[in-house]
């Protein structure tokens, strides 16, 4: 009786995409991280507006912190990847939030509220220049 020879030449390994107890290999790229990373850059970009800033920031947080949740399980790569995108995505929700909150004294101040009366009963453009001109020096003094 003769012992087999060692390793079986007719054995080909594991197959592709998996290791050699049986485990999924992770996956070689992260959706989560790109989506995170493209959302975060629009966010910056788009802060000054409520969608571009609001909604595409918190998303990018969102997706961030997935893409890295699965890259700490070791299922997905591009973890650097997905923590630029959500904080990104924070800096584009904190720009937006500033902007909105500027944008709401302005106009619950009563310089806002003189200028508007001031339209209302302006009769020409040239009346309602001055209005304008008028509110941009009550804002600047």
């Amino acid at each position: 009786m003769s012992l087999p020879s060692y390793p079986d030449p007719s054995y080909q390994g594991p197959p592709p995409g998996h290791d050699a107890y049986g485990n999924a290999a992770p996956a070689r790229t992260n959706g989560f991280a790109i989506t995170a990373l493209v959302l975060g850059l629009l966010a910056c970009l788009f802060f000054w507006t409520v969608v571009g800033g609001l909604l595409l920031g918190l998303l990018a947080v969102v997706f961030g912190i997935i893409a890295a949740l699965r890259t700490r399980q070791g299922r997905a790569p591009r973890r650097v990847m997905a923590i630029v995108g959500a904080a990104l995505g924070a800096l584009g929700l904190i720009g937006s939030v500033i902007v909105l909150v500027i944008g709401m004294s302005v106009v619950n101040s009563d310089e806002f509220k003189n200028f508007e009366d001031c339209v209302r009963q302006a009769e020409g453009q040239a009346a309602e220049d001055r209005c304008t001109e008028d509110f941009v020096d009550e804002l600047t003094n």
